[in-house]
């Protein structure tokens, strides 16, 4: 049965890379009533396994597909079985089980594609041992892309009072300025600008775009990508009627007297606009991939091998990941009924 129509949403939920975190923060969030129904992709044994070793309770019950959504009881979680290639250790990567994580990927996108699921929450992987296993892997969100079949897709960062998309994604320092051209911006303010509308409801967003260089170019003086790439490309757009601000110097941006009147900035790169925000919102921050047909949200962090199985894992970025999954989710059902 599709979870379409329903007042309770259905999220697919992949742990992620099973020697990490992932599966302790799936089931430490199960031990709570969660809204909207959660089905893990995974394999029902490392999710036991792993739950006697942090001494929690755990009722696995498999998925039915043709049984109507309805809230996560505490304590409870269905799963939807992928077979582990090789037992998991906290914390000890195995390269067998490559395959596995991306496996669980593969069958969640599916189910979104199908309607069987409303968005997808992943916990987070390990791209080196993936890489290992002879696999090349450069992380969710290209992965998602190519499994989407989506033309362009944009990561953004959320936390209460902040979002933060960025324009380039996992690029060399040195390689950012020649990425920055005016069919990439247009490209990805798109993608930005129709996804707030679409998933968050803001009926008429407006976006802070940064400039590349320090003060934005200073006239030039540091720089003329504002004044070649990004100063005309953001006239040809507020033309089209969007709400622009910018190019605006990155070290002044991120202040109250801009962000009150912003519902999201545009960052050039990476390490440019997210410092800021998971210096806000680290723990309660949720990763969301925008421009594919389905809703795809994330943690703001990584495997933490050390943590896996000690019980001292934080799960406050996945419950807001599910939580902003849910919410995406219906803001599209409205908006596309």
């Amino acid at each position: 049965m599709s979870a379409q129509g329903s007042a309770v949403r259905r999220l697919a939920l992949t742990p992620g890379e099973p020697a990490g975190i992932g599966p302790d923060l799936c089931i430490q969030i199960a031990q709570v009533t969660q809204k909207h129904q959660l089905v893990a992709i995974c394999d029902p044994d490392l999710l036991r396994r792993r739950a006697e070793q942090l001494h929690l309770p755990l009722s696995i019950e498999l998925f039915d597909p043709d049984e109507a959504p309805c809230p996560s009881p505490p304590r409870t979680l269905k799963v939807l079985p992928v077979e582990l290639a090789a037992t998991c250790l906290p914390g000890q990567l195995d390269p067998r089980n490559a395959r596995y994580v991306l496996r669980t990927l593969e069958v969640a996108v599916h189910g979104c594609q199908q309607g069987l699921f409303e968005a997808l929450v992943t916990a987070p992987v390990h791209k080196g041992v993936i890489n290992d296993a002879g696999i090349a892997f450069s992380g969710h969100t290209e992965l998602l892309e190519q499994l989407t079949g989506s033309d362009k897709v944009v990561m953004m960062l959320a936390t209460d009072g902040l979002r933060v998309a960025l324009a380039t994604t996992h690029l060399p320092l040195r390689a950012v300025p020649d990425a920055i051209t005016a069919p990439l911006l247009r490209e990805v303010i798109g993608v930005l600008h129709g996804e707030l509308k679409r998933s968050f409801g803001i009926e008429s967003p407006r976006i802070l775009v940064a400039g590349l260089n320090p003060h934005a170019g200073e006239g030039g003086h540091m720089g003329r990508e504002e004044i070649e790439v990004i100063e005309p490309l953001l006239a040809e757009l507020r033309q089209q009627g969007m709400q622009l601000n910018g190019p605006l110097p990155a070290d002044t941006l991120f202040t109250e007297k801009y962000l009150s009147q912003a519902d999201a900035v545009l960052a050039m790169y990476h390490d440019q606009g997210l410092p800021v925000l998971k210096y806000k919102g680290f723990g309660n921050a949720v990763n969301i991939t925008l421009g594919m047909p389905i809703v795809r949200t994330s943690v703001d962090h990584g495997t933490a091998l050390d943590l896996a199985g000690s019980g001292n894992a934080d799960s406050g970025s996945l419950q807001t990941a599910i939580d902003c999954a849910a919410e995406m989710a219906l803001h599209r059902l409205s908006e596309d009924s």
